[in-house]
């Protein structure tokens, strides 16, 4: 099996950058999530160094899509490269502001289908650099709340461009019956009733049409679509300032067939430019455009891993069990989507080789996070979930009053606490018994 970058085996120890996993178990205890900054910042620059090298006629901003992972630390980290961020609610723009430092907020852009009004005066207020706007009804409320604030908001259209993205049914946004963006067809009235509306900005267009895409042919089939729409805004008067491409390129988990491997972002942006730039000439266009990406899952996914402990064996006539100490309220992916994800044990067993389901202590047969893998297992080992840094603590909850796990950075040989473990007594602080 394939270790991501900045993973390996090391005298038959799993090691993430220079410390074993076994050691920051002992310390942190499991179940733990573990991430590499380095591999974060290599991740990160490879947007950063192809939109450099492919794109000298305009901007860029590469916003990170903080429901992958939202942690503090993670945030710092990238706003310090001088990342974007894409939000999806109020709690996600505080934890931008909280952690990214000044100015911050006006590099982020608020997409999703159900803003509330108090998430858009808020947004508002912290001076956010674009809203990402899913519906006509959106763009009334947002009005109205911009004429109260005394504001004018700045409003992309999140285009849904009718696109299929060949992905997993869930994680699929960008086809017509998708709760997600403005159909193609009613794009334009849509955006000249923006125009139209007084305490509304017209700035950009956007879209995302699904996550962990491994072709990108269905992502320049997009840009072609918004392509064709900007000329014909521009045809009516609506200027566009930057376009917004969303995310989705896929990371390897490990199970993909051969032939199947995810695009390289370099690739991928270096045909996304390619396109863009021949568009332009062709137009004559003289003022720059501003290329935005919202990349999520292929910076944080292949950084971080869960590490958990074997608690009981239970070998079977039909199956073989391991019961670990992690389970479907700490990495959701498998129960709810079916996925795949490596189980690298932090030493290789030297017992008997045998086919075990890894799942949890929770209640529910869905409970699983990986099924048929042959390892030597006994109990008390240690094992990594691989491919854990996207949409693992974000996914993450209490059910069966289970605390959250701890989050760990490492960096070269220092490892950091950048999440407490939860406590039980936490979790119902907030609860009231009823009188007498």
């Amino acid at each position: 099996m394939k270790l991501p970058a900045h993973f390996d085996y090391r005298e038959d120890r799993l090691h993430i950058e220079q410390l074993a996993v076994e050691d920051i178990a002992t310390r942190f205890g499991t179940p733990c999530y573990v991430y590499s900054k380095a591999a974060l910042l290599e991740n990160f620059a490879s947007y950063q160094d192809a939109c450099a090298r492919f794109y000298a006629h305009g901007q860029t901003l590469v916003c990170y899509a903080l429901k992958a992972n939202s942690n503090l630390a993670l945030i710092d980290l990238l706003a310090r490269q001088g990342a974007g961020f894409d939000i999806v609610s109020a709690g996600e723009l505080k934890r931008v502001v909280s952690a990214g430092g000044p100015g911050v907020a006006g590099r982020v852009i608020f997409s999703g289908v159900g803003k509330s009004r108090a998430e858009m005066q808020y947004a508002l207020e912290q001076g956010i650099r674009c809203f990402n706007v899913e519906s006509v009804s959106e763009l009334h409320h947002l009005n109205e709340v911009a004429g109260r604030c005394g504001r004018r908001a700045p409003v992309s259209l999140r285009v849904n461009p009718d696109v299929d993205a060949k992905t997993h049914p869930y994680i699929s946004t960008g086809l017509k019956e998708n709760k997600f963006g403005v159909a193609f067809d009613d794009a334009r009235a849509a955006y000249q009733l923006a125009r139209s509306l007084p305490h509304l900005d017209v700035i950009g267009i956007d879209c995302h049409i699904g996550s962990q895409l491994l072709d990108d042919a269905p992502l320049i089939e997009a840009l072609d679509k918004l392509i064709g729409l900007i000329d014909q805004l521009a045809a009516e008067g609506i200027e566009i300032h930057h376009l917004d491409l969303g995310g989705g390129i896929g990371i390897r988990y490990g199970d993909e067939a051969p032939g199947e491997a995810p695009v390289r972002v370099a690739d991928y942006l270096q045909r996304v430019f390619a396109r863009i730039d021949a568009w332009r000439a062709a137009r004559h266009a003289g003022k720059p455009l501003t290329v935005m990406f919202e990349p999520g899952r292929s910076l944080v996914g292949n950084a971080g891993i869960l590490l958990t402990r074997v608690e009981v064996l239970k070998p079977g006539s039909s199956k073989n069990f391991a019961v670990v100490d992690a389970a479907m309220n700490d990495l959701m992916r498998p129960a709810m989507y079916e996925a795949w994800h490596g189980v690298a044990p932090a030493r290789p067993g030297t017992g008997e080789v045998r086919s075990w389901d890894i799942v949890g202590p929770v209640c529910e047969s869905g409970d699983w996070l990986a099924r048929g893998r042959e390892l030597a297992l006994a109990e008390d080992d240690l094992l990594a979930i691989l491919s854990a840094g996207a949409y693992g603590m974000t996914m993450a909850s209490n059910y069966n009053t289970r605390p959250r796990a701890a989050e760990v950075m490492v960096d070269g040989d220092q490892a950091y606490l950048i999440r407490e473990r939860e406590t039980a007594e936490q979790l119902f602080a907030g609860e009231r018994l009823l009188p007498g």
